[in-house]
């Protein structure tokens, strides 16, 4: 009973206090502190360095060069050329189409993928067969492909420039959430999705660190560099060859080239790297 005139006394001076703070304007709470980005392994730094210092005679520039040679100069058998085609800035214009793809194209009727598109207005304009490119779509020790070199060239006039695909069109729209189910579906022998890897921060395989590619400023990291010098083989790859190694090492089966399946896995990484500033093709491992 002797502590209960000091309680009061306790009391009181709190409830003028909230007497006071009640009289006085609401403070604005303060921002939501931004998260921190993860931390990047020190191999991954150094390699970095080691990539940068690579970059300033980045190999890559010798088949953006041949790919423009290809796409100003070379004839089809009616003498048509690559400047009728349309990356969805018009026939010809090649500056800015690479950061502005996948999107919807009218004369098709489908969302298509940079390479996709490539691919396209080579065998409309220039003569390829698609066939003949299915036989080899990717780059190896013996052959780097023309369409590869084109695309090459293409990613090119994009450097330096933000990503800005379309979500406009319904079709763009739904691409996107299809690939945004087939990033997260789990299936195969070890129950992986791409989401396994690439879903979550802070995870690494071996002394490779993984980007989550479910946010902006790390889904870019996925579309950086490529189509990408690939150092191990002295040659060019694309973000079509990087999807299907991809399926393999989860224990896939293998998209079929120029698939709606990657494009729709494009379109749901590309979209979510939208704002993110491209910086041309790259230097890979």
């Amino acid at each position: 009973m002797k502590q209960r005139p000091s309680m009061l006394a306790a009391a009181a001076a709190l409830t003028a206090a909230f007497a006071v703070q009640a009289q006085q304007p609401p403070k604005k709470a303060p921002p939501p502190a931004k998260a921190a980005a993860p931390a990047k392994s020190a191999i991954s730094e150094e390699f970095e360095k080691f990539r940068e210092v690579l970059e300033e005679d980045n190999p890559a520039e010798l088949f953006e060069a041949r790919g423009e040679d290809i796409w100003k100069n070379k004839k089809g058998p009616d003498g048509a050329s690559m400047a009728q085609c349309d990356l969805g800035l018009g026939a010809g214009v090649v500056k800015g189409a690479y950061v502005r793809m996948p999107r919807w194209f009218a004369d098709v009727g489908k969302v298509m993928d940079a390479e996709r598109r490539v691919v396209h207005c080579m065998v409309k304009y220039l003569g390829y067969k698609e066939e003949d490119i299915r036989k080899q779509p990717f780059s190896n020790v013996n052959k780097t492909p023309d369409h590869v070199s084109v695309i090459t060239y293409v990613a090119g006039q994009s450097r330096n420039m933000k990503i800005a695909v379309p979500q406009k069109h319904p079709q763009e729209r739904a691409t996107y959430e299809i690939g945004k189910e087939i990033f997260a579906y789990r299936a195969g022998p070890y129950d992986f999705a791409c989401a396994t890897c690439h879903g979550n921060d802070d995870m690494r395989i071996r002394t490779q660190d993984l980007p989550n590619l479910r946010k902006p400023d790390q889904a870019i990291r996925a579309y950086q560099g490529w189509p990408g010098y690939r150092m191990t083989g002295g040659f060019m790859l694309t973000q079509q060859w990087r999807m299907n190694d991809c399926f393999r090492q989860q224990r896939f089966p293998e998209p079929t080239y120029l698939s709606d399946t990657i494009t729709a896995l494009l379109t749901y990484m590309t979209v979510t790297a939208n704002g993110q500033l491209y910086k041309g093709p790259g230097i890979k491992r």
